[in-house]
């Protein structure tokens, strides 16, 4: 789901008019689907109205329901189902409520969870901090996008959903501060989300209005600041709005021939053909992905959301 204007707002009451993802849409009829749940054993009744198709396969629903004091997200949590992948071929399990979900979720927002945090546990994080590695956070909510196949036959051809980032002041000024720090980052998500943030201040002012990074702007700009003086333009953005965060919007595609700015290397599950993430991953290993997953494929290695992970790394001039 995305909600109305693209803003991720879950908290209306009464009822909320979003942009879906719909399956087997030719057999609702328009006719009202309505649902009656217990929330702290009281009744609600909620009603959902199918309005319009809009652009990209998305469509146009409206949420309603009655006694109208509570929000939509505590709504959502009653009538929907954890967004298990369907690859999976099995029902949802009382142990996917946890499993299905990172330890250090905090923003709601997201239509899949970003599955290379899964591996992480307190304990993992307990030894980080003996270790001396810092760990830093990046909110990306993860669009309808990323269920979509390349299928076009050249990538020219295909076109990236947008996705809403926030990242906040303090982590970059600690990319500032850390000219010999070795940033990693945990997913595919993380990554879009760093390396957006290089292409936004390469472009950024004071009097930035719209703040969106384009799909092809990597590859058609052609001035590429330094790392610092891009990281500068956003702080100094962020210090001229006396924010705490930057929130912005990315339709940015890595693929061959990207030129990475930021992420030396990431922690990511191994995933399927024709996807976008694929494609992450071969430009970030330079077309080598061939053999890495050659090597998973012949050991035995899962794949997708419950599967197993790996740590790539980009090789530096």
């Amino acid at each position: 789901f995305e909600s109305r204007d693209n803003e991720i707002n879950f908290f209306e009451n009464g009822e909320m008019t979003w942009k879906c993802m719909v399956g087997n849409l030719k057999r609702w009829k328009n006719e009202v689907l309505t649902k009656t749940i217990l929330i702290k054993n009281i009744k609600y009744t909620v009603n959902v109205i199918y309005q319009k198709a809009l652009e990209n396969n998305d469509h146009q629903v409206v949420f309603s329901w009655l006694p109208k004091d509570v929000f939509f997200d505590e709504i959502l949590d009653h009538i929907g189902n954890i967004p298990l992948p369907p690859y999976l071929n099995r029902a949802l399990e009382k142990e996917d409520n946890l499993r299905y979900q990172t330890i250090y979720a905090q923003n709601k927002g997201s239509v899949a969870a970003p599955t290379a945090g899964l591996h992480f546990t307190d304990k993992v994080f307990e030894s980080f901090s003996k270790k001396n590695i810092q760990k830093q956070y990046v909110t990306l909510h993860v669009g309808a996008g990323t269920f979509l196949p390349v299928k076009s036959e050249t990538l020219a051809g295909h076109q990236m959903h947008d996705e809403s980032i926030t990242i906040s002041k303090k982590l970059i000024q600690i990319l500032l501060n850390g000219s010999q720090l070795h940033i990693t980052a945990v997913g595919t998500t993380s990554m879009r989300s760093l390396e957006s943030l290089y292409w936004l201040g390469n472009k950024i002012s004071k009097d930035s209005e719209i703040l969106v990074v384009k799909q092809w702007e990597p590859y058609e700009s052609q001035n590429h600041k330094s790392f610092n003086e891009a990281l500068n333009s956003v702080l100094e953005y962020i210090e001229f709005k006396n924010e705490e965060f930057i929130n912005f919007r990315s339709y940015l595609l890595i693929g061959e021939g990207y030129p990475f700015k930021i992420v030396d290397s990431i922690i990511t599950n191994f995933h399927q053909p024709q996807s976008t993430l694929l494609l992450l991953v071969d430009a970030f290993v330079k077309g080598n992905w061939k053999s890495i997953y050659n090597h998973a494929i012949e050991n035995e290695y899962r794949f997708l959301s419950y599967g197993d992970s790996s740590i790539l790394f980009r090789e530096k001039k």
